[in-house]
């Protein structure tokens, strides 16, 4: 049986991972202009989330989200008093993953923040959409044994890239207080870190009811006469 701390450090080198290239691409587009377009940043956050998952998500779940782990534990998928020590790891990931591309790369403005372009309370609805179809994606992928679970990595990748594709100008789509968290102290720019704390837990929250609301599980639910 794995150990709670395996899992632990198994979420926090996924989250580092997606810190260190998702926020690496960000910084190394800004301190070496011409190297990487902004289309590419999309694409990096897709393919380190769905790498991610097909690496540690039979250890950890790959939640690498502090959103995830809670809407996962409010839906009864994810033991509640292991909630904390999930993001614990989660944040200590990416916050090391900063720190390590701060050694790493020259110095410059970026650190990968993500910051509002639109008024914040649309803001915030972004955000909380973004992350309710990110969520509505995993929890399908995740705990619905119909789904087809060796595609999780690309389904939830995918769904990363499109959020990013179409909202990344918007509000960055974060869809992660702990990927925004960690540049947004090393940036001093935390005026709107509150719209990437509350957005994502609404939104995660609410696609695991919803999700669980309409699944309609054959083994659960068949007495009902709804599968």
């Amino acid at each position: 049986m794995l150990r709670l701390s395996h899992k632990v450090i198994a979420e926090g080198i996924g989250t580092f991972a997606l810190v260190f290239f998702g926020c690496g691409a960000i910084m190394v587009m800004e301190r070496f202009p011409g190297t990487l377009s902004p289309q590419m940043i999309a694409i990096v956050f897709g393919l380190v989330i769905s790498a991610m998952v097909y690496a540690v998500g039979h250890i950890s779940g790959a939640h690498f989200n502090p959103a995830v782990t809670l809407a996962f534990s409010l839906s009864r998928h994810f033991p509640k008093n292991q909630v904390l020590l999930y993001w614990l790891g989660q944040v200590l990931g990416a916050l090391f993953a900063i720190l390590f591309l701060t050694y790493l790369l020259p110095q410059g403005v970026s650190y990968g923040a993500t910051l509002p372009m639109i008024d914040p309370f649309k803001a915030l609805l972004a955000e909380i959409l973004l992350t309710f179809f990110l969520m509505f994606v995993i929890t399908a992928v995740a705990t619905d044994t119909r789904a087809v679970g060796t595609m999780a990595g690309a389904a939830i990748g995918i769904t990363v890239m499109l959020c990013a594709f179409v909202a990344g100008p918007l509000t960055g789509a974060s869809m992660n207080p702990a990927r925004s968290l960690a540049p947004a102290i090393f940036e001093d720019q935390m005026t709107s870190l509150w719209i990437y704390l509350l957005g994502p837990m609404i939104g995660a929250c609410l696609a695991a009811w919803v999700y669980e609301w309409i699944r309609c599980d054959a083994d659960k639910k068949k007495a009902e006469g709804c599968c």
